[in-house]
């Protein structure tokens, strides 16, 4: 599956990693935020463009050919770190830090501020859509049954304020390859989004589950793409 790359990193060498790149989009986390808020003069603005633009021709001089993809080593746990909601170097993402246990739970407690606003203080309906999706996936993979979103349904309970939230994420069942996941977004005031959503373990990802055993006769357990 394009996209998916093995590349065996040390542990060492993934936490340096880590210390590098995270506090570098964290640092663009903050941009963003600043440039929605921000009240400066013209002159400043004009100013900060332009060293915006001479950062982005230096990190422009060495790039990957396309999207970061999931990396990840012989034991199959991934490092999602372009994801939009979870990812490390995607300064777009909050990014959540989820939790999970083996039976296919996970949660999490985020933050969203301004960059996520739809209508005002409050959180984008499709922001809340988005954190769902993942965090159905993530409980689906908690449980050993991870799987592509085949259909995701939302409602709508109550306004999502921005700022502190939680989400909170359970495997109702699960028959052959599909997972049945719900879960919810909780702001101050208690839930204000549900969520339910079947997750089904892709065609290339059964064929080389069923390559791996036929070659090796070994049972090979089903891969976990998050960290």
């Amino acid at each position: 599956m394009t996209g998916y790359v093995q590349d065996d990193l040390e542990p060492a060498e993934i936490e340096r990693q880590r210390a590098l790149y995270g506090p570098l989009a964290q640092s663009v986390r903050e941009l963003l935020d600043a440039t929605i808020r921000t009240t400066v003069d013209d002159e400043e603005i004009r100013r900060a463009q332009a060293d915006i633009e001479a950062v982005v021709a230096r990190l422009r001089a060495r790039q990957l050919d396309g999207p970061y993809g999931v990396r990840f080593g012989a034991e199959g746990r991934g490092r999602p770190w372009g994801n939009t909601v979870v990812g490390l170097r995607n300064a777009a993402a909050p990014p959540l830090l989820i939790d999970h246990d083996d039976e296919g739970n996970a949660w999490s407690d985020f933050h969203l501020g301004a960059a996520y606003e739809g209508p005002p203080g409050l959180v984008h309906g499709g922001v809340s859509a988005m954190i769902l999706d993942q965090m159905l996936g993530e409980a689906a993979g908690a449980g050993g049954k991870p799987g592509m979103t085949g259909t995701l349904t939302l409602r709508y309970r109550r306004a999502t304020p921005l700022g502190d939230l939680r989400a909170e994420s359970w495997i109702d069942r699960s028959e052959g390859i599909k997972t049945w996941a719900k879960g919810h977004l909780i702001g101050p005031e208690g839930v204000t989004v549900e969520a339910e959503g079947v997750f089904i373990l892709p065609r290339w990802a059964r064929e080389a589950i069923a390559r791996h055993q036929e070659e090796n006769g070994d049972e090979r357990p089903t891969p976990r793409y998050f960290e």
